[in-house]
């Protein structure tokens, strides 16, 4: 019966006739929860929330430890028709005051080993609740929970209406926070579900944070729809996920864990007999990757392309051709092209930027309405930032970012960030970041400095001076000394050439 809230519906669905199912193994504990136990602790969270004064339209903010309880948390501010906001677990607390501030939730959730820094933050913010949430699922969020009547019925949202906010990077400015309807949701996740043909008997491994789209949108909600189960392991150790080949039949990964994966002696075909999926995301795979993998395992990687503010917009296929080094084809009902700068389509071949549109593309950037207009044409299609071509069977390729944006560990970084820290050290006169090319990441950030006459600062100081601010994920492994930064006739750095200088290292 549906009752009224879009995304939930479409999440629940999966659940009937499955109620003593198991849905998710905590790998930590062993302990499983059946799809029947899941819904009523996400049906408390709601009732919870709402008790707390949490109305439709709220913000929820999460920070908290990957656990078995962050999913029903996810869910209950779905069904409670609040708006879910995660944030990276790595973000510091003057990090986490940005998000605050923007978003200004109703709700914040923390790990308790925080509460006492973050809850200063939040009350400057004029969050009105803090709860804490740890890795075994205790805090004041669960005494809260186990208190709460649950909701008889979730509260009714439209397809329109917000269900989450991430936040992104991009390479001038904050942060954006990306706003993502109850359709933007539901229809990805339900065409994933189908185009890589989850059902029931699907076991995924889920190795992935829970506050970013792979981990949560794509993994969580693919996987509730098709009504399959998961192995949840809260941190990615290669010995154990290659332990769980054995009794799971999906992998949902980024280009990292394969590479780790690659360095485990024991990853032969085999060991991956009962798989039947591989899928690759959020940073580029490279090719010798794919051949590697295939060698050692039989399969193909899947590898698909999405973005924050469009979910995932392309798949290589799940039948026929999957082809290393492109992102596939774009997904049923969603459209892209490749074009110049005037918006016209570029030939067959040709580099260009990459637009999107579709139902899975974002409703724009929270406060932030002419940064929505500069990247959405009025037609519809967004202007994505990245450089691809498409090939004469319509497969596209990545080649590039129009915009400087750093992919560390399939972690965006936005440049501007590590700069406005570092230029703020004693002694710096300007900073320049860029990614260089690292084989376990992908990318790690490097620096070029220029210092003030007389400064006596290093590479290990110009780190840990920034250290206590920064998420560790973005902080340099690369620090240079230059006398001053390459830049053209305009006055613009040139991180190319920075980027082609520092390369190696």
């Amino acid at each position: 019966m549906y009752d009224g809230n879009l995304l939930a519906h479409a999440l629940r669905a999966g659940a009937l006739g499955r109620n003593d199912a198991p849905f998710v193994t905590d790998r930590t504990t062993g302990q499983v929860t059946p799809y029947r136990q899941l819904w009523q602790q996400a049906d408390r969270v709601a009732g919870a929330l709402i008790a707390l004064g949490v109305v439709p339209g709220d913000r929820v903010a999460v920070q908290v430890p990957k656990s078995v309880s962050a999913i029903p948390l996810y869910m209950g501010t779905i069904l409670c028709g609040a708006v879910h906001l995660p944030l990276n677990t790595g973000y510091t607390a003057a990090e986490v005051d940005y998000f605050l501030t923007d978003a200004r939730p109703r709700v914040f959730v923390c790990d308790p080993t925080e509460k006492s820094t973050l809850e200063q933050v939040a009350a400057k913010a004029g969050v009105a609740t803090v709860l804490t949430l740890d890795a075994k699922g205790a805090g004041t969020l669960a005494d809260a929970v186990q208190q709460a009547a649950p909701i008889a019925q979730a509260v009714p949202r439209g397809a329109d209406d917000l269900a989450a906010i991430l936040y992104t990077s991009g390479t001038t400015g904050r942060s954006k926070g990306a706003m993502l309807t109850h359709e933007n949701l539901a229809s990805n996740a339900l065409v994933l579900r189908d185009l890589w043909r989850f059902t029931a008997d699907d076991v995924l491994i889920h190795a992935l944070p829970l506050f970013h789209t792979h981990g949560l949108f794509v993994a969580i909600n693919v996987t509730l729809m098709a009504g399959g189960a998961l192995l949840l392991h809260r941190a990615f150790d290669a010995p154990a996920v290659l332990d769980d080949f054995a009794h799971a039949t999906a992998l949902m990964g980024v280009p990292t864990l394969y590479t780790r994966l690659l360095d485990e002696p024991g990853l032969n075909c085999d060991v991956a007999r009962n798989m039947r999926l591989f899928i690759s995301g959020s940073a580029p795979m490279l090719t010798e990757t794919h051949h590697r993998w295939h060698d050692r395992t039989g399969h193909w990687v899947l590898e698909r392309y999405g973005m924050t503010e469009t979910s995932m917009s392309t798949s290589n296929p799940y039948d026929g051709a999957r082809k290393p080094g492109t992102v596939g084809l774009p997904l049923p009902g969603v459209d892209l092209r490749v074009v110049d700068d005037a918006g016209a389509a570029v030939p067959v071949g040709a580099v260009g930027g990459v637009e999107v549109r579709g139902p899975n593309l974002f409703a724009g950037y929270w406060r932030m309405p002419d940064k929505t207009a500069e990247d959405m044409r009025p037609d519809g299609w967004f202007k994505t930032g990245d450089l691809g071509q498409l090939d004469d069977d319509g497969y596209l390729t990545i080649v590039g970012r129009s915009k400087d944006l750093i992919i560390s560990g399939g972690y965006n970084i936005y440049p501007k960030e590590v700069e406005t820290m570092i230029d703020a050290l004693d002694g710096v006169v300007e900073s320049a970041a860029f990614g260089v090319p690292d084989p376990d990441l992908g990318e790690v950030v490097a620096v070029a400095v220029v210092l003030a006459a007389g400064a006596n600062l290093d590479a290990d100081a110009v780190r840990a001076g920034i250290a206590a601010d920064l998420a560790r994920f973005k902080l340099p492994r690369q620090v240079h000394i230059l006398p001053a930064l390459p830049r053209n006739t305009m006055g613009k750095v040139q991180k190319a050439q920075l980027r082609a200088k520092f390369a190696q290292g």
